[in-house]
């Protein structure tokens, strides 16, 4: 993984507003160590996609900044810091334009300007990982729903990324897939931040937990924690995860051992 996120990643008075007058960020602050895996939660418009786009610079601060590695990622940072940065956004084609998977994972390296020799040792790689080097050859839109799921991440893991942000990653996943990608990202070692409101998902996943509520942070520590103060939940329009609720027959509580 490339060095740039070594040194972790801070958000600080991050604000930020539309055009029409929308404030979707407020005061953002909070920082992420390397190999963390945090959620960042919230309900439909709480600002969790807005936040995002700031960590690749997709979209400037109206105030604040993003630091990724200690470089404050604005204009004059973008190339080095998308390199390290992996987007998997939430639906995967928006990754996915070339005729084959092959090609879609060769296409960010490429860009790179990287000999083809490393290209393909980068493609071989990645589609190995996510265990999809037999539908190399394959038209990305012959793929399910799960295999587009996994090849936007290896789109995204052969730029070798060191930060990886993953916006709503189980979308439209069948429980076989969900599964199946919940596994893969327990494996990996790259910093993680997920934007989700799959909260099992994070409760077996993810450590550490953000919520966020109508643009500002609510709640930052142990996802346990986050999720056994009900009214914190309420005050945030979101629920406790399924897994951590009364059994509705018996009235039994929930036993779960988290990550």
């Amino acid at each position: 993984m490339t060095g740039l996120a070594e040194g972790g990643m801070a958000v600080k008075g991050l604000g930020f507003t539309y055009p029409d007058g929308t404030r979707a960020l407020h005061d953002v602050s909070f920082r992420i160590e390397p190999g963390a895996c945090v959620a960042l939660i919230g309900a439909n418009g709480a600002g969790k996609s807005t936040l995002l786009l700031h960590l690749n610079g997709a979209v400037q601060p109206g105030a604040g900044t993003v630091t990724i590695g200690g470089l404050e990622v604005g204009p004059g940072t973008l190339d080095a810091v998308r390199r390290t940065v992996g987007m998997v956004f939430q639906d995967p084609d928006d990754q996915l334009f070339m005729p084959t998977v092959q090609e879609d994972v060769a296409f960010g390296p490429r860009n790179l300007g990287l000999s083809e020799a490393v290209v393909a040792q980068r493609v071989a790689r990645a589609l190995a990982t996510v265990d999809l080097a037999h539908l190399a050859n394959k038209p990305p839109y012959r793929l399910s729903a799960g295999e587009k799921r996994r090849a936007a991440i290896a789109t995204v893991l052969a730029m070798d990324p060191g930060l990886l942000v993953m916006d709503e990653p189980t979308t439209g996943l069948d429980p076989r897939a969900r599964r199946q990608l919940l596994e893969l990202l327990k494996g990996f070692g790259h910093t993680r931040i997920i934007a989700t409101h799959d909260l099992d998902l994070v409760l077996e996943l993810c450590e550490r937990t953000i919520i966020l509520h109508e643009g500002e942070v609510k709640a930052d520590g142990p996802t346990l924690r986050v999720f056994e103060d009900p009214g914190l939940l309420a005050a945030c329009h979101l629920e406790r995860p399924l897994s951590l609720r009364p059994c509705p027959s018996c009235g039994a509580n929930p036993m779960i051992a988290p990550y």
